[in-house]
């Protein structure tokens, strides 16, 4: 029974590991830098892959940014719409695999996930952002294009139709 237990809880953390994005809690003062680095303004969206307890999109929401929060680990899920009870008119959560979604429309995504998956990531990007999107990449930068802008930890990059290539 203890086996089993252990098991319901260890799962759907190694899940996301194994997929791409570990659960690794942002900080706060690291949150408070990748909004202002996003420029997002209220009433504009910001989708978030891998998004754990939901702690970058309540700090959003608290500015009246509209999330969209995909998360694989449904106790994830679960905390995050918790966390963002306050906020529940502009966060909404999906438990999902970011691998099998189509990206909705957004004006700024906001991913962390493993340096191994990066290059997949950035052909999903390259195929399915149409419209202009700026992708915000937390430690681990994208193999072929070239960010608009970065800080030590941060990388910045525009996608879709209207954006510079940015290949390198």
């Amino acid at each position: 029974m203890l086996i089993f237990v252990l098991l319901l809880l260890v799962i759907p953390f190694g899940l996301g590991a194994i997929l791409g994005a570990p659960y690794v809690p942002i900080l706060h003062r690291d949150s408070e830098r990748i909004l202002k680095l996003s420029g997002l303004k209220p009433g504009q969206t910001l989708v978030d892959l891998g998004s754990g307890d939901g702690r970058l999109m309540r700090a959003a929401a608290a500015q009246g940014i509209r999330c969209i929060g995909y998360e694989i680990n449904p106790y994830l899920v679960w905390i995050s719409r918790l966390v963002c009870w306050r906020y529940r008119k502009l966060v909404t959560v999906h438990t999902a695999d970011l691998w099998s979604i189509k990206l909705p429309p957004a004006d700024v995504i906001y991913i962390f996930i493993l340096e191994r998956y990066m290059e997949r990531l950035e052909q999903k990007f390259t195929t399915e952002l149409t419209h202009p999107t700026t992708v915000i990449s937390y430690i681990f930068r994208l193999p072929s294009k070239t960010p608009i802008h970065q800080t030590h930890n941060t990388y910045t990059y525009e996608f879709g139709s209207d954006a510079h290539t940015g290949l390198k």
